[in-house]
């Protein structure tokens, strides 16, 4: 994405820890626009009963998200692309989504096709694309909000949502007709625009440590998940390589928008950000294409920023999730910060961004529920039993994932020393000693008894499961990993 990387990542910082709190789309949005847990939000699922876009209607989002707030703030909101999943041809009026002057949303069941996609503009009916390559028909939408949204002088805030990279997927009618069971959907690579088809011929999936391993990882049913053979690699490359092509099409629209931006005059006086989701996994841990798992491919995801005194070139360590940027976009228009969000803000100066190095929390809830769905063409099992709640700890000298699984199992990775995380230390004799920092001399960090580790990040999980608001960052102040001689205490 070389636009990208011109364009935001040497103008402006990149949070390399970035984390969504749950690796599944549209709870993940509900997150962003509501600064709330999934927990908290109740939206758990892509469908009724327990998620998309009827349950945030019925749980009152639509009366309290954030394009409300920054209008309430002054500003003009626009909105292009996917909103949530379940918002569909035949509730797309039931009720219309609220607070935005402007809008155009992909609406399944066609959200994912992408040469088959479905338009709903304003309060208008919805438009068929069909044989036009989707993510230039929202190019062209996005840039015409953007030049309204110039032409007002007002102040603005844009989203623009792309499907790419997304799978494509036909949905059959069961999916939407409360029949969730049967979870009747196709599966196919991502299609690149024809220009793009010829790209990175031979791109292919890292082979990190975790790739197709010999011996098998994780817990549940990813433990029991076979060894890929060579024709099914084979073919998740190429799955890959048809990731990358799909997302030359987004650069194209960063160039746009930066473009759009500069010729006005504004672009010093405006900050974008760039995040995802959800990531994805593809080939880690023998896992076919998919996300919904709690491992670093999933749930690290991208936050890039560029904006009036955003450091240039600049990559923070500082720990930060979807739940922030709620608090963070209020923050920068100077709007009323509500007491029931679960994150706070994120720095954005070089002052802020340096004492937020000491400064800020250091861990973030990852959490989920129900089925993790495979997305290629050599293993089309729904796994059912996928409920989790984790997290992701990372401070000065330590850097850890912790997950309790509802089937009583648990996973604990040290990822300074095992950042794919294949090495299972909730499996090992729990009287041993574990050394924090251990790239440091043996004998020179600290450490503690594996147990009293664990002790530790159970209080957490029990803590963050169920946390609300400040909770949710400040589980108790003394609840340091390095305290070994105090009792933690969390509220």
């Amino acid at each position: 994405m070389p636009h990208l990387q011109n364009h935001l990542v040497a103008q402006g910082t990149t949070f390399q820890r970035h984390y969504c709190t749950i690796a599944l789309c549209c709870p993940s949005r509900v997150s962003l626009w509501t600064g709330r847990a999934a927990h908290n939000t109740n939206v758990t699922d892509v469908n009724p009963p327990y998620g998309g876009y009827p349950k945030f209607v019925s749980q009152g989002f639509n009366e309290a998200w954030l394009p409300l707030w920054l209008q309430q703030a002054g500003y003009s909101t626009y909105y292009t692309g996917k909103l949530f999943n379940s918002h569909t041809l035949s509730n797309y009026d039931s009720p219309f989504p609220s607070g935005l002057n402007g809008s155009d949303f992909l609406l399944d069941p066609h959200t994912y096709e992408y040469l088959n996609a479905s338009f709903q503009r304003n309060r208008e009916p919805p438009v068929s694309h069909e044989g036009e390559y989707s993510t230039d028909v929202l190019a062209k939408k996005a840039l015409g909000f953007l030049d309204a949204a110039i032409d007002s002088k007002t102040p603005f805030f844009l989203t623009i949502a792309p499907n790419a990279p997304h799978s494509n997927v036909q949905f059959h009618g069961e999916w939407f007709d409360n029949n969730v069971s049967a979870h009747t959907i196709e599966t196919s690579p991502p299609i690149p625009a024809e220009r793009h088809k010829h790209l990175f011929p031979d791109a292919r999936v890292p082979r990190t440590s975790n790739f197709n391993p010999d011996e098998v990882s994780g817990v549940s049913w990813v433990a029991k998940l076979e060894r890929q053979n060579q024709t099914n690699v084979d073919a998740n490359d190429e799955f890959y390589r048809n990731r990358l092509r799909a997302l030359h099409a987004v650069d194209e629209i960063v160039d746009g928008v930066f473009s759009h931006l500069a010729g006005a005059g504004i672009l010093d006086n405006t900050y974008v950000f760039y995040s995802s989701d959800n990531g994805y996994h593809i080939g880690q841990h023998r896992l076919q294409p998919g996300k919904e798992c709690g491992y670093e491919e999933d749930i690290n995801v991208p936050l890039i920023v560029r904006g009036p005194g955003v450091p240039k070139g600049y990559i923070s360590d500082i720990v930060t999730s979807h739940t922030d940027l709620a608090p963070t976009f209020l923050s920068l228009v100077g709007g009323q910060l509500r007491s029931d969000f679960d994150g706070v803000a994120i720095p954005l100066s070089q002052e802020g961004l340096s004492d937020a190095i000491s400064d800020r929390h250091e861990h973030v809830n990852v959490e989920y529920w129900g089925f993790a769905l495979t997305e290629g063409d050599y293993d089309k099992t729904v796994y059912w039993n996928n409920t989790y709640k984790a997290l992701r700890v990372i401070g000065k000298d330590y850097n850890l994932y912790y997950s309790v699984w509802c089937s009583g199992e648990h996973e604990l990775y040290d990822m300074i020393t095992d950042p794919y995380q294949m090495h299972n230390l909730y499996n090992r004799n729990h009287s041993e000693t574990f050394r924090f920092d251990q790239q440091l001399l043996q004998g020179t960090s600290k450490s503690t008894k594996l147990a009293h580790l664990l002790s530790r990040l159970d209080s957490l999980v029990l803590v963050l499961k169920t946390c609300k608001a400040k909770e949710c960052t400040q589980p108790g102040a003394c609840c340091t990993l390095r305290e070994t001689s105090r009792i933690c205490m969390m509220h």
